[in-house]
């Protein structure tokens, strides 16, 4: 380390570069909530008339400057654009770029994930409740030690190909979760095993005929205090996506009183449901199945937060209403079931379950959907685990390598 130097982090990184784009263009946009917790790759972009916000080009990084989307993990390296080629996103985004023949871009991106710039960002936030925002000079004129060059590129490709495994694993995922979805849609859609015709014994229903219950959420305390006693838990709509795809999601612990936690416990088979958030182009309504296998990962026990349900399906329907939700959300079909003031809005969950139309097969039908269907989710479990243990790695290693406490030959031993 006798070569490392101490520097502010303005010195070594260009923080929202200078970009043209022309008003009116129609160029690539990266939306914020196309940025998944703690992810580096950025799944998916949409074209959009350029009309102002932040530009950027590939290998340039994105972090979250707003409140709770920088604690939720929302930084990411962009890698959708081709070469030369400018997008552009959020306002709420810090801009962060390699500086040429200083600083490397997987180092930089692999800077602004680690824990101690993570903590500089997020204690330096000011603003109204529920608007912080990150004060970038505090981050710019941190202060670091930083490796040379060369040795900023042997940091970054170590942890760069943990990271294209666990990528590569979600990708697998991915394509398995779309697997299911399209096999639900040609079965209980589209009717394709049985000639494209409804079978004459299936019939038209609603979700409360095959729901038993619903199960209310708790937020409780930070620690234990008086009578909040029960650790448990607690699964947020920021962590429904990555169970979805087989991820154990980074769920908060906290306390709630005992006596509510005997009908709030999430067991095998319910189904969570975001029930408050969402955004103009993002209903609520997202939702994950929770299997046994998910709760064996955590040491003890689940609820989800007050801004969410869950849902008790009848004995053997939960794939099928998991799906079936999965689907109506896709097709935007919550939009029409929200009420609540501007910027928050809430699903009227009841009202949906009551009310929208659906079709109910036979039980036998169901069952061999099933059957199916959790092959898939087998190996999305599987791959779920592999994810982790990288993970695990890539975080174990990640500030030991930048603070310099290991070598890359250390690392790779």
């Amino acid at each position: 380390m006798n070569n490392w130097k101490k520097v502010k982090l303005s010195d070594i990184i260009e923080f929202n570069p200078r970009e043209t784009l022309s008003k009116g263009a129609i160029a690539k946009k990266i939306a914020m909530e196309k940025l998944e917790p703690f992810t580096r790759d950025i799944p998916e972009f949409e074209y959009f008339e350029f009309r102002g916000g932040t530009k950027f080009r590939n290998g340039d990084t994105l972090m979250a400057r707003i409140t709770p989307s920088l604690e939720n993990g929302k930084t990411s390296k962009v890698n959708l654009l081709d070469k030369d080629e400018v997008g552009f996103g959020s306002t709420e985004f810090i801009v962060v770029r390699a500086k040429e023949n200083i600083s490397d871009e997987n180092f930089v991106y692999y800077l602004m994930i680690a824990p101690n710039i993570r903590e500089v960002a997020i204690k330096s936030m000011v603003g109204t409740s529920g608007r912080q925002r990150v004060q970038l000079d505090v981050v710019k004129n941190h202060e670091i030690l930083c490796p040379p060059l060369k040795e900023q590129i042997r940091i970054g490709k170590i942890l760069k190909s943990l990271d294209d495994k666990i990528e590569n694993n979600k990708k697998i995922n991915h394509h398995l979760e779309q697997m299911a979805q399209a096999i639900f849609k040609s079965w209980f859609i589209d009717f394709e095993p049985f000639g494209g015709v409804k079978p004459f014994d299936w019939q038209e229903g609603v979700f409360s005929e095959i729901v038993s219950s619903t199960l209310s959420g708790d937020w409780g305390k930070e620690n234990p205090m008086r009578n909040y006693q029960k650790m448990v838990y607690c699964m947020r709509g920021a962590d429904l996506p990555e169970i979805t795809f087989g991820n154990k999601g980074k769920m908060p612990v906290r306390y709630i009183l005992p006596k509510n936690f005997t009908n709030k416990q999430l067991t095998a088979n319910n189904i969570v449901i975001e029930i408050s958030g969402g955004s103009p182009t993002q209903s609520t309504g997202r939702c994950a199945l929770i299997t046994q296998s998910l709760l064996d990962r955590y040491e003890c026990d689940m609820v989800c937060t007050n801004f969410c349900r869950a849902i008790k399906p009848k004995e053997g329907y939960s794939e099928f209403i998991y799906y079936y939700w999965r689907y109506l959300y896709e097709h935007n079909v919550m939009f029409l079931y929200e009420n609540g003031t501007t910027g928050i809005k809430n699903l009227d969950i009841s009202s949906f379950l009551e009310n929208e139309k659906i079709i109910i097969p036979t039980l036998n039908s169901v069952h061999k959907f099933s059957n199916i269907v959790q092959k898939l989710r087998n190996t999305i479990a599987t791959n779920g685990l592999e994810i982790e243990k990288l993970t695990n790695l890539r975080d174990t290693l990640l500030p030991k390598l930048l603070s310099g406490e290991i070598s890359v030959n250390q690392a790779t031993k």
